[in-house]
């Protein structure tokens, strides 16, 4: 097996057997790809499989030195992801190959700064839910579409990829919502009456039928609506209600946990609602919060 050959191979693997997203897959490829690439460049000749075995350190760090000093100009956080990629490729030449490649251990990344979420406050979530109703360039369905589309990541946490994901079958909502989410990992989300009305309001105003596996959110010519119209339309009304560029779709996402964790909301149950597969990722919030409530104290007590 050559070692192009071992790269698409990574790839079936991460397609069928992993399920990993589309995006995933894409950059993988392109990381993986460029690697190999590489490599061959480094060493002056095509790689085999053995060859990949006896990947040493160096030849690592040299490729991540020229991808951070090259025409890329990578930063540190897509360094690490590069390392990243590299690491899972040869776990799965180890695992699944029988080709080990011990130095790749010894490679260490960026030392990256770590980074809060930026949730938005109830006040601003909730505002910005009301405010496609209020847009006059839109027809009646589409400010519902939008407004069900909002009420969906706010009210349950949802990616853009999730909440676009959804299909005629999954509508009417009921109590709950089954959501597959990245690393094919399924979890059961309580849905709130007033996103199921959202949604439903939106069923019945929408000029375009929808049945069994099409698309449940259309567009205004009827295609399925796109993550950057998601993206654009919040990018719109933050504008028009003055709120900062940190408030994007996501945001709204990092508010659902945020005001759970607030509420009382325990860190466990938080991660099932969101689908992390690390608790360490959900304890980012409990950061958030706290800083919250510092910043509430040093505005309040008279002697702050």
């Amino acid at each position: 097996m050559t070692a192009d050959q071992a790269i698409e191979a990574w790839l079936v693997w991460l397609t069928h057997e992993r399920r990993a997203s589309p995006r995933t897959i894409e950059a993988y490829g392109r990381i993986g790809r460029g690697y190999i690439a590489f490599l061959q460049a480094y060493r002056g000749g095509p790689l085999t499989l053995t060859d990949l075995g006896g990947v040493r350190a160096a030849d690592v760090r040299a490729h991540l030195a020229e991808r951070r000093s090259g025409e890329q100009g990578l930063q540190a956080r897509s360094i690490s992801q590069t390392l990243s990629a590299i690491r899972a490729f040869h776990r799965f030449l180890d695992r699944r190959l029988n080709t080990p490649a011990p130095q790749i251990a010894l490679v260490r990344g960026p030392r990256l700064k770590a980074t809060l979420p930026r949730p938005i406050n109830e006040d601003q979530a909730l505002g910005l839910l009301a405010e496609p109703e209020a847009d006059p360039d839109l027809d009646a369905w589409e400010a519902a579409r939008d407004h069900a589309v909002l009420s969906l990541l706010y009210g349950c946490g949802l990616r853009i990829s999730e909440a676009l994901s959804l299909t005629a079958a999954d509508a009417p909502i009921g109590s709950s919502l089954r959501m597959l989410g990245k690393g094919s990992k399924t979890r059961i989300i309580p849905v709130l009456p007033s996103v199921s009305d959202a949604v439903e309001a939106y069923r019945q105003a929408s000029p375009w039928p929808s049945v069994g596996d099409d698309p449940l959110f259309r567009a205004k010519r009827g295609g399925p609506l796109t993550p950057r119209h998601v993206q654009a339309m919040v990018q719109k009304l933050r504008a028009r209600l003055g709120l900062p560029a940190s408030t994007t779709p996501h945001a709204l996402r990092h508010s659902f946990a945020t005001h759970l964790l607030g509420g009382g909301a325990d860190l466990r149950s938080i991660q099932d609602l969101l689908g992390h597969a690390s608790l360490s990722t959900t304890q980012k919030y409990t950061a958030v919060d706290s800083a919250g409530l510092l910043a509430a104290y040093a505005k309040a007590h008279p002697r702050a």
